[in-house]
């Protein structure tokens, strides 16, 4: 049997005691299969350079104390930074994955500029560490999304919500306002990756994540991982699910409202003509989603965006729709978003600590804590 390196059996160890709590060095060799002196070779190393502390415990019995090691989970953070034309949203993680604060503040739809709207990310991000009494030097990373086409290496390749920011690698530009590295993506697909990961869809390897408010967009989870594409564009169906929508932005166009809340609040009201519109929309939009089913074969569909909070007016009848559509031999479930609109920062979060975990940790081969929202 091939021998493990000592940076592998440092990632063992660190995982377990960030994911299984404190525990002693025979616990950690027990639990890991490997011996008492590895585990204190490395447990050494990692208390004198990474973030595992020692505490003695005094024993009932006679004998030296007890020794166990843990994570110090408040000696870093992870941010999650979800940025819109309406808001900018920014979670803040400890080194656990445990989300200790939740902040919301004004978008960038107002702001001049693409220098000025990277000036009121930052100041958001500052504002929710000062609201929360954190430490901003204890950043390690930050996980961006924002709505666009975002290649692998985190640029932005184009945007209609923020087209001052195509072709910007906005990450590396951030990176030197916040001191930490920040990976970026396109804010549905992270939205998909959070519900994969601790939402909706958790345990389902194949999900069709639909986002229906102002735009329709799509992002694909396959195989337990988020779908790109060959031009990382995969999800980007705004301007072809309905028809009617602005053939710039991929904006919906309502008729009878100026926006999905008051269509919801006419159609709640029992005016003919606000129902008979979203009735239609309904029916188109089914039958786009039904295409997509049929192409993907998906476990689950989980829809968010803000129409998804209109449930017997617009979820259900979806659902109806859709199953009209198609003929499989099991149903396909279609299911709102648990998350709701806190699901693209939380994915940002997932995609910091995925990505960014040697910078965040100090330890090569660490993988993504499970990560817990606040209650």
């Amino acid at each position: 049997m091939a021998k493990a390196n000592s940076s592998s059996i440092s990632a063992r160890v660190a995982l377990k005691l960030r994911d299984g709590g404190p525990d002693s060095v025979n616990g950690i060799a027990e639990a890991l299969e490997l011996s008492r002196t590895s585990v204190e070779n490395v447990l050494g190393v990692l208390t004198a350079s990474a973030d595992i502390t020692r505490t003695t415990v005094a024993g009932s019995g006679v004998g030296r104390p007890s020794r166990r090691y843990e994570l110090d989970a408040p000696a870093g953070y992870v941010a999650g930074v979800d940025v819109g034309k309406a808001s900018i949203r920014v979670v803040i993680a400890d080194l656990a994955g445990t989300v200790i604060a939740d902040h919301a503040g004004g978008g960038v739809g107002t702001v001049a500029d693409g220098a000025s709207k990277l000036d009121t990310v930052t100041l958001q991000v500052k504002a929710a560490f000062h609201e929360a009494s954190l430490p901003l030097d204890r950043l390690r990373a930050v996980g961006l999304s924002l709505p666009g086409i975002v290649d692998e290496a985190g640029s932005v390749v184009t945007s209609v919500v923020i087209p001052e920011w195509s072709g910007v690698d906005v990450g590396s530009r951030l990176a030197v306002a916040l001191g930490a590295p920040v990976v970026v993506d396109n804010g549905v697909r992270l939205a998909a990756v959070a519900e994969h990961e601790l939402g909706a869809a958790q345990l389902v390897d194949d999900v069709l994540y639909l986002s229906v408010g102002n735009r329709i967009a799509m992002g694909l989870i396959l195989d337990g991982k988020p779908r790109r594409g060959r031009h990382n564009a995969a999800g980007d169906i705004g301007r072809l699910a309905v028809r009617g929508v602005d053939p710039e932005t991929g904006e919906i166009r309502w008729a009878h409202g100026t926006g999905a809340a008051e269509l919801f609040q006419r159609v709640r009201d029992d005016e003919p003509a606000a129902i008979q519109e979203l009735a239609a929309f309904t029916e188109e939009l089914a039958h786009s989603l039904a295409t997509l089913i049929m192409a993907v074969d998906p476990g689950k569909v989980v829809v968010g965006g803000g129409l998804s909070r209109a449930h017997d007016e617009f979820l259900v009848p979806l659902g109806r729709a859709v199953s009209r559509r198609i003929r499989l031999a099991a149903e396909v479930p279609i299911v709102g978003a648990r998350l709701g609109d806190e699901a693209a920062a939380h994915g940002a979060l997932v995609h910091a600590f995925a990505h960014a975990s040697e910078r965040i940790y100090g330890i090569a081969g660490m993988t993504v804590p499970r990560i817990t929202p606040i209650a």
